[in-house]
């Protein structure tokens, strides 16, 4: 086993067995596991294997593997929740739909979004903050803010803002 895929494997069981809030906590416990590598090495690495930050009542947020996701109806619904409260905006310009969010959980909710499948939105583009939303031909603004409504069914109306 190549030196990437063991520390691949490590971040991986660090991650599901423990509460990581960011990329330098990260990088202390790979440093303790013998790993000799950088900050950046670290944010390739969480790129690679897809991992999301989700919110965390004790640590504020967390690293979290994307099969990690709760598929269970209550829990869902709570994830569906803790992510709605770290949406601060939704725009409309052209076609598209922009999605801001608090810092650091752009990922978590575009991950949400893409595995809802909803036949409106082709799919999600995420930074650190912003989300771009990529609607299906011929989809209207309307159409992709219902599509947002039933993904996050409490979703406040306030935060939609067109402009169009």
């Amino acid at each position: 086993m190549d030196h990437k895929t063991q520390r691949l494997q490590v971040i991986r069981r660090i991650i599901s067995q423990e509460k990581i809030s960011s990329q330098e906590e990260l990088l202390h416990r790979l440093v303790s596991e013998g790993f000799d590598l950088t900050q950046a090495t670290v944010s390739r690495d969480l790129k690679t294997l897809q991992i999301g930050k989700k919110p965390d009542l004790e640590k504020g947020s967390i690293f979290f593997l994307p099969e990690q996701e709760n598929t269970g109806n209550d829990l869902h619904t709570i994830d569906a929740r803790l992510l709605e409260a770290c949406i601060r905006a939704i725009h409309f310009a052209n076609q598209f739909g922009i999605i801001k969010t608090l810092p650091g959980y752009a990922n978590s909710i575009a991950i949400y979004i893409d595995n809802a499948s909803r036949y409106e939105i082709v799919g999600t583009i995420a930074g650190d903050d912003t989300i771009l939303l990529i609607p299906e031909q011929d989809i209207s603004h309307q159409e992709m803010k219902k599509a947002l409504q039933v993904i996050f069914p409490t979703l406040d109306e306030m935060l939609f803002k067109s402009r169009s």
